[in-house]
């Protein structure tokens, strides 16, 4: 199948547009490139430290300068269950690359924060932050000079963008994600929010919320509802960086455990060192991130990442903004229904033909590029097929199945569930937003009602159990920008918004915040940039105001007298009394700047 259009024209103006920042990133790399082993520059000295605590054979294979050694980074902790699992990986890793003459070492560790667990709490305001500060921490560990290939090891949210970040400022190194996989499903993601629902409504005590919430997460693995943190999964998969169908294999399960050992034999095989050598930064290209892109359009993914790919692509020389998401989604068709987008979980689409069927019938529509370098070598297209357990007990590959096993959860691209994406973007005079439509019915995708402002998210609930909310209205919440506080996840709002939609009212939220991932059937205008707190517009809503989301024509707009919108002033807040301010005190010593203009893609530099 010939390629869409769409999708030639997209990365055809991404390719142009990074010419000299992608050129100048491959420079780097081909001057970083060695074909012997980096720690054989290192004085004796250096040396002696790199490998004073190995085991005696891995001394000796060390100080032999000629097999490659391994950077194990992992985001591992017992608190959380999607990184649990990796408890036992750095074991695994070491006992495979031996078995291919290899050696490997535990590099470093990186913070793990869970957005579940701080959902609505203080902690929420560091959760984008940390995506750098792991970013820095990968930095830390590979900075030492004697690793020639990397595993990373992580899941959620900001982790995984964290680590690929951070991979790409070694993007001379080949690199392989290895992720944990799901947690087995518990109670159904439809009852859960069923629960939460009546809970908001006083309908539910506390102890029948948990008895649900615990029916849901109940065991190691990654929540298994398609918000960040399988999206994630999905990400590395489709641009090259898993191994073919490791995504949603659940862990602590024998194949789980053969994909771990086959990415570490991986990794060893295709450093500079021998004949098949991929260095990640040559992996992640403007094809690449096109395709992520699209996976995340065709599977109804997370809207953080149309902040976290547009930083990743930054990493790699390569600029994208949010014309492009809104560009493909206009052509490439819904093939999946996961939670917030669906009833199923991610094991029901994994069981119904996974990444495999997916990548499959995107290629064959003409939505992916096939010709890209992959951790496999062998372009996408060996990323249709589906890992299982060889007669040896190693992981092998076969052909993911030509049907989908239940085409209400996956869906051939001959016949989505809908002809365009999951994401797009709205603008208008009160600034440029971000949707996620695929999980918002029809007939809620356009609201035209008085705003009431907010300055705060709890202020929105205490009005909510007031009373006051009985009412067309949409939320206006201000100062939830990265500026402001730290850009918190919003998603403690959604039962409440819920249960307002389900009574009959139009109701939205127009935010300079973010939703999590798991948002959905409340429509929201999320990201809005200029952020209040940087003097943008939305600042000039007032109570009262008549606004239109529009997400059919992309409208954005208060509908308010052109010359008194030109006469209001913005308003300003001490952002001393916003929110918490957890990540403003702890982050005192630094200053946030824009990476690209509307993308909100961040970094953290020093302060001068």
């Amino acid at each position: 199948m010939a390629l869409h259009p769409r999708l030639i024209e997209v990365t055809a103006r991404i390719v142009e547009r990074s010419r000299e920042s992608r050129t100048r990133y491959l420079q780097r790399l081909e001057a970083a490139a060695q074909k012997e082993p980096v720690r054989k520059g290192l004085a004796c000295t250096n040396q002696a430290h790199a490998w004073a605590a190995a085991p005696e054979t891995d001394k000796i294979m060390m100080r032999e300068m000629r097999q490659p050694n391994i950077a194990i980074v992992s985001s591992y902790n017992d608190m959380l269950s999607a990184h649990q699992p990796l408890e036992t990986y750095p074991a695994i890793i070491k006992a495979a690359v031996h078995e291919v003459g290899a050696t490997a070492q535990f590099a470093g560790g990186t913070p793990a924060m869970c957005d579940g667990v701080t959902q609505g709490q203080p902690g929420m305001e560091l959760s984008l932050f940390s995506r750098d500060v792991i970013a820095m921490s990968l930095a830390v560990g590979l900075s030492h000079n004697v690793f020639d290939g990397m595993l990373c090891l992580g899941v959620c949210d900001k982790i995984v963008p964290g680590l690929l970040i951070g991979a790409l400022q070694f993007g001379h190194l080949p690199a392989i994600f290895v992720p944990a996989g799901p947690m087995t499903s518990g109670i159904s993601n439809k009852d859960k929010a069923k629960v939460r629902q009546l809970f908001a409504e006083g309908k539910a005590g506390r102890e029948e919320l948990l008895a649900s919430e615990e029916g849901s997460y109940h065991g190691p693995g990654t929540c298994t509802f398609f918000g960040t943190a399988n999206s994630n999964q999905m990400l590395m998969e489709v641009m090259g960086l898993h191994l073919p169908g490791a995504a949603f294999v659940n862990p602590n399960t024998p194949l789980r455990d053969a994909l771990t050992a086959a990415a570490a034999r991986r990794v060893a095989q295709i450093t500079a060192l021998g004949n098949e050598f991929i260095p990640v930064g040559k992996v992640v290209d403007e094809k690449a991130v096109v395709n992520g892109i699209v996976g995340l359009l065709a599977t109804g993914g997370s809207t953080n990442h149309t902040i976290h790919l547009v930083a990743i692509a930054r990493a790699a020389g390569i600029n994208i903004n949010w014309d492009d998401f809104h560009d493909l989604s206009e052509v490439v068709p819904l093939l999946a229904r996961v939670y917030p987008n669906g009833s199923a979980d991610v094991n029901h689409f994994h069981a119904a033909g996974g990444m495999g069927y997916l990548i499959r019938e995107l290629i064959a529509g003409g939505f992916l590029h096939d010709d890209v370098l992959t951790c496999t070598g062998q372009g996408l297209s060996t990323h249709s097929q589906e890992p299982f357990l060889g007669d040896n007990g190693k992981a092998v590959w076969r052909e993911s199945p030509l049907q989908s096993g239940d085409d209400s959860v996956l869906r051939p691209h001959t016949h989505p569930f809908s002809k365009d994406g999951g994401l797009k973007v709205l603008e208008g005079n009160i600034g440029r937003a971000v949707i996620k439509v695929s999980a918002v019915a029809e007939e809620h995708r356009v609201v035209e009602a008085a705003a009431i402002v907010f300055d705060d998210q709890d202020d929105v609930l205490a009005a909510f159990q007031r009373g006051e909310l009985e009412k067309d209205f949409i939320a206006v919440l201000r100062f939830q920008g990265p500026r402001a506080n730290g850009m918190p996840e919003l998603h403690k709002l959604t039962p409440a918004l819920g249960v307002l939609q389900d009574r009959g009212f139009k109701v939205a939220l127009v935010t300079d915040g973010r939703m999590s991932g798991a948002s959905g059937k409340v429509p929201a205008a999320i990201h809005i940039t200029p952020e209040v707190v940087s003097g943008g517009p939305l600042g000039k809503v007032r109570t009262g105001d008549i606004i239109r989301l529009d997400a059919l024509t992309g409208a954005l707009v208060a509908k308010v007298d052109a010359a008194e919108w030109a006469k209001r002033e913005c308003v300003t807040a001490d952002l001393s009394k916003n929110g918490h301010g957890m990540g403003r005190e702890l982050f005192a010593g630094f200053r946030l700047q824009a990476t690209g203009a509307e993308e909100g893609a961040l970094s953290l530099g020093l302060a001068h």
